[in-house]
């Protein structure tokens, strides 16, 4: 009962944070043709505190994350990667199946439901990407992406600490599918808190190794690296929400468990 009382409290709490932004967002909806450069401005008032959050982000990266992910690829075989991540990513699919319901979007309802069922099935749980070879495509939504369809706009960049950067509009996305993941409502009504912490932390190494060279590179080449990060993300959720491929630029990794790589 406990767990429940939580669980509403909650869901209401980023309920009301999500109506209030939508009262407040005076952002141009990113869906309209005719979005001028503005749109794709990055609002950032926060930015001392974003930057030390950053630099606090930067140094677990250094110092822990980077090096477990490099470590994993040395001793995990392609083939055994490409599974977890799949496996990972197959958990999600009922959070981007109701995503899709949200926006109105029955064709990505139905392709992400046609994914979750050929994987779960052919792709023995979910470890083959059966689908994607079978032609079904990948769209992950999250309720970040649903908020700014509904019209919400983006409101202040933020710089979460580990999660990385998010925006008000988007940090309350997460909070939603937070709650409604199928996983964390396993692992806490049948207490199996350690599998669901887990899978974060895999989750986390999976998609870090995934773009070591790319994040090398982007420090290596930034002269100010918390701009480009924050540039990038910028266009990659803009492209998300739009439903168009990310600009030709490597993804900045997200530590989150709730948005897998697209």
């Amino acid at each position: 009962m406990k767990l429940a009382s939580l669980s509403r409290s909650l869901l209401r709490s980023a309920t009301v944070l999500a109506f209030a932004l939508t009262a407040t967002a005076c952002a141009t909806n990113p869906g309209d043709s005719g979005a001028s450069d503005a749109a794709y401005r990055v609002s950032d008032p926060l930015e001392i505190p974003n930057r030390f959050v950053f630099a606090a982000n930067e140094a677990a990266d250094v110092l822990v994350i980077r090096p477990a992910a490099e470590v994993y690829v040395g001793i995990v075989p392609d083939p055994v990667r490409d599974a977890i991540h799949n496996f990972i990513d197959n958990l999600m699919a009922p959070l981007y199946i109701a995503n899709n319901l949200l926006q109105g979007n029955v064709e990505g309802a139905t392709n992400a439901t046609g994914r979750f069922m050929t994987n779960t099935i052919l792709g023995v749980g979910g470890l083959a990407d059966v689908a994607t070879q079978a032609g079904i495509p990948h769209a992950p939504e999250d309720f970040g992406q649903t908020l700014a369809v509904w019209g919400v706009g983006d409101g202040p960049y933020l710089v979460l600490p580990l999660l990385g950067p998010s925006n008000l509009r988007d940090t309350a996305g997460y909070a939603v599918d937070t709650v409604g993941d199928p996983v964390r409502i396993w692992a806490y009504g049948t207490d199996h808190k350690g599998a669901y912490m887990t899978r974060g932390i895999v989750s986390a190494i999976d998609r870090r190794s995934e773009v070591l060279k790319e994040v090398d590179d982007l420090r290596r080449n930034s002269l100010d690296f918390y701009a480009t990060v924050r540039s990038l993300y910028q266009q990659q959720r803009r492209a998300a929400i739009n439903n168009n491929k990310a600009p030709a630029t490597p993804e900045f990794p997200d530590f989150s468990t709730q948005q897998p790589k697209p």
